[in-house]
């Protein structure tokens, strides 16, 4: 027998949502090749990754891309992006060289990045094939920023160089147009399925059987709401983030309460976010309402959105009813909207399909 395939898997830790998307592909790959030696690059904290990834793996605590500053979950700095990627890119070639030494010497028989680039060029330049996924890329983010800025033309040409290096991005549903990647394949949705914990999660918390939960949740930025001053609305509590403090008679901390996050989201009579893949598709494919604030210039956020009127259950909430509690009309609005056939993750097992082939080689 011939050894364990190995992979090497670089999630982003801007934000949740490129977990959100990979863990799901590497439970069916570790089901299918139980062997599977799994190496994880990404500045996401272990137990978050843990929280999401059930195989063992090795985590190389590092990140290979920074995707936009944030001043909070959804507001972007501009300026210290641009100077950011104009850092990252002075150096290139030593990048690349440097992401190349690193897997030569690892020796994975696969590279699968969601999104960065940067081990895409790597993995190039060591010989290694790579796959990305995601329902965005950089590439198109950073030219719809930054393009009629001059010395974006060589930063803009080396980010499609290496995603064009690998041999397929897989684009997930809903996704991005991205019409300079030509190996795009598109896939289905990927989200995880919470377990019906519904009843028990109502137990829990001392949730009378009438109370209807909104879980909120913005995806690994911080967007403090001030909760504590919001009015009560009767019928009604909140699943907050345990970070927040929040003092509000109707709110619970949700890390406590020990459950993923899928079965809360599952559990929950709504989620309350920022357009992000992760919620949206979740959401979504865990029939769940959802009331989402809008991004401010975030030009994924239209597809997410479009998709999500079609599939699911939706509202948008300003920014003004945000901040003063008054969620009651756009609640019992999403409430009364009629659920469309709920959609199947598919992409999951159609990612999986398009990675074994690279890792079922091993030993041939």
């Amino acid at each position: 027998m011939g050894r364990p395939a190995h992979l090497f898997v670089d999630i982003s830790a801007h934000g949740f949502g490129h977990l959100a998307q990979v863990a799901p592909v590497l439970a069916v790959l570790t089901a299918r090749l139980p062997e599977l030696r799994l190496t994880i690059r990404s500045g996401l904290p272990t137990d978050r990754l843990q929280s999401r990834i059930g195989a063992d793996f090795t985590h190389l605590q590092a990140s290979s891309d920074f995707g936009y500053v944030m001043h909070d979950a959804v507001s972007l700095d501009l300026a210290a992006t641009a100077q950011a990627y104009r850092r990252q890119h002075a150096d290139w070639d030593e990048r690349v060289d440097g992401d190349a030494l690193l897997l030569h010497g690892l020796q994975p028989d696969l590279v699968f990045s969601d999104v960065a680039y940067l081990p895409l060029a790597g993995a190039a330049r060591a010989g290694i094939p790579a796959i990305a996924l995601c329902s965005l890329n950089w590439a198109e983010l950073f030219a719809y920023f930054f393009a009629q800025d001059a010395w974006a033309a060589t930063i803009q040409r080396q980010m499609l160089d290496a995603y064009n290096s690998a041999k397929s991005f897989l684009r997930v549903t809903p996704g991005m147009a991205m019409a300079d990647l030509p190996r795009l394949r598109a896939i289905g949705p990927i989200a995880a399925l919470g377990e019906d914990c519904r009843q028990a999660l109502r137990a829990q918390i001392g949730c009378r059987s009438d109370e209807r939960l909104v879980l909120i949740a913005f995806g690994g930025f911080d967007k403090q709401l001030p909760i504590d001053a919001w009015p009560a609305i009767p019928g009604v509590r909140w699943l907050v983030p345990q970070a927040w403090q929040v003092k509000h008679p109707g709110a619970t901390a949700f890390e406590p309460l020990g459950r993923p996050v899928a079965d809360l989201l599952r559990a929950a009579d709504a989620v309350l976010g920022k357009p992000g893949y992760g919620t949206f598709a979740e959401a979504a494919c865990n029939d769940t309402p959802l009331l989402y604030l809008r991004r401010e210039d975030w030009p994924e956020q239209d597809f997410l959105i479009d998709w999500l009127q079609v599939h699911g259950r939706c509202r948008e909430v300003s920014a003004a009813d945000l901040l003063s509690g008054r969620l009651r009309p756009v609640l019992e609005s999403v409430w009364s909207q009629v659920a469309p056939p709920t959609p199947q993750p598919s992409g999951a097992d159609e990612a999986a399909a398009a990675l074994l082939p690279w890792l079922t080689r091993v030993g041939e």
